[in-house]
């Protein structure tokens, strides 16, 4: 499994209407392309001093799951416009990380 990690930074002011753009337009739009082993994706958001950060995680069966969302060039960014214009600053590239241990605790 390979975990797709990228980050990007609003204003205070516009973290609402960006996490808002996320969950109704982008989210939805990832899942409409029914990639082959695409699994799921996390919104992660967090305060700082002047910002807010914003990361999003993308789990995938494998490399050529991530190639068929991303395209050759998989390590670039995928930031529709819609989101560059609320966007104070962004990754250009996004991260790839193998996914060796997964524990899920029950309870």
């Amino acid at each position: 499994m390979i975990a797709r990690i990228w980050y990007g930074y609003t204003t205070k002011e516009n973290a609402g209407k960006y996490e808002n753009l996320l969950k109704t337009e982008v989210f939805p739009g990832v899942e409409q392309k029914k990639i082959k082993g695409y699994r799921r994706m996390s919104l992660l958001k967090r305060p700082l001093k002047d910002e807010v950060e914003f990361v999003t995680i993308m789990i995938f069966d494998d490399l050529a799951a991530v190639k068929e969302f991303a395209g050759d060039n998989y390590e670039t960014s995928y930031v529709p416009q819609k989101a560059r214009q609320i966007l104070k600053r962004h990754d250009d590239f996004s991260e790839h990380y193998e996914i060796v241990t997964e524990i899920n605790y029950s309870r």
